[in-house]
């Protein structure tokens, strides 16, 4: 067996979860770090703390006496550009400066919207990043800041994330409302489950000792129109589309996930239709 690591994930919410669920079955200590300590499993320890309160931070993590790896996972709590701030450019500097001892690697989860591309071209880990809005200006700016710093670290892009719980897509459609077929708007996704599965399987390739890339493309093999995707939900739920509505537009583009699929991982939901298939017979059943 690989040597047990301590691994502290700031952030620790849906995919946080998941990904500690995975690592403390393969003997590994995880740490979860979060405001509500109390949804966490018994196998995760807890330590609350908030992000946005330096000190506090510091003392909650003043008893950590080791920290191999730290995965941060965190979400903006607030909307607006404050939130995004405290969350991805102030957040993980907050954590780093608390810990006692430095990690040896740090993972950070970021998003496909720091690419700007909105004219359904390929994107991958080296096209131009360049965000108008402040949600991707701000997490490409926590990419660098990261990146920069002087603890080696890996950056997950990961697309739109759906899975258990994640309904809004579904609840839309189920009130009648799909979206146009022209102007076409290509969207990318990954399950919740592969986004752990893809954390574990980076975290693993580091425990082997092998390379890792800065940055990592997370989304699964298919990206689809927005119309094909709210037409094949429709139809799975039994829906006669009544409204063509077309959601808040996040560019559209194609993302390109050759670098991670080289690295070795492989998707368990490689795309929509074996994601949604379960989810949608959960949700007409419950």
């Amino acid at each position: 067996m690989s040597e047990s690591l301590t691994i502290l994930i700031a952030g620790c919410g849906d995919v946080g979860t998941t990904l500690g669920q995975q690592l403390a079955a393969q003997g590994h200590r995880v740490i979860g770090l979060r405001r509500d300590i109390s949804k966490l499993p018994p196998e995760i320890e807890g330590i609350a703390a908030d992000l946005a309160q330096p000190d506090k931070l510091k003392l909650s993590l003043s008893a950590l006496s080791s920290c191999d790896l730290l995965v941060y996972s965190a979400a903006a709590s607030l909307p607006g550009e404050d939130g995004y701030r405290i969350a991805y450019t102030e957040g993980p500097q907050h954590v780093l400066n608390a810990l006692p001892v430095k990690p040896k690697q740090l993972f950070f989860t970021s998003s496909t919207g720091v690419y700007h591309q909105d004219d359904d071209s390929s994107v991958n880990e080296d096209s131009p990043c360049l965000p108008s809005g402040f949600r991707g200006q701000l997490m490409r700016q926590a990419e660098i800041n990261l990146l920069e710093q002087s603890i080696p670290a890996t950056v997950v892009r990961f697309s739109g994330i759906y899975g258990p719980g994640r309904n809004h897509l579904l609840r839309s459609v189920l009130d009648g409302k799909v979206a146009p077929e022209t102007p076409t708007q290509f969207s990318n996704r990954i399950h919740r489950d592969d986004c752990a599965g893809v954390l574990y399987h980076l975290i693993q390739r580091w425990q082997q000792g092998l390379a890792l890339e800065p940055i990592y493309l997370a989304s699964d093999d298919c990206p689809v129109s927005m119309y094909e995707i709210t037409h094949w939900l429709a139809d799975q739920l039994g829906v006669t589309p009544t409204e063509e509505h077309l959601a808040r537009r996040a560019g559209s583009k194609r993302c390109d996930n050759r670098r991670l699929k080289a690295s070795g991982y492989r998707f368990k939901f490689p795309d929509y239709k074996s994601g949604y298939t379960p989810i949608v017979a959960e949700f007409l059943a419950g």
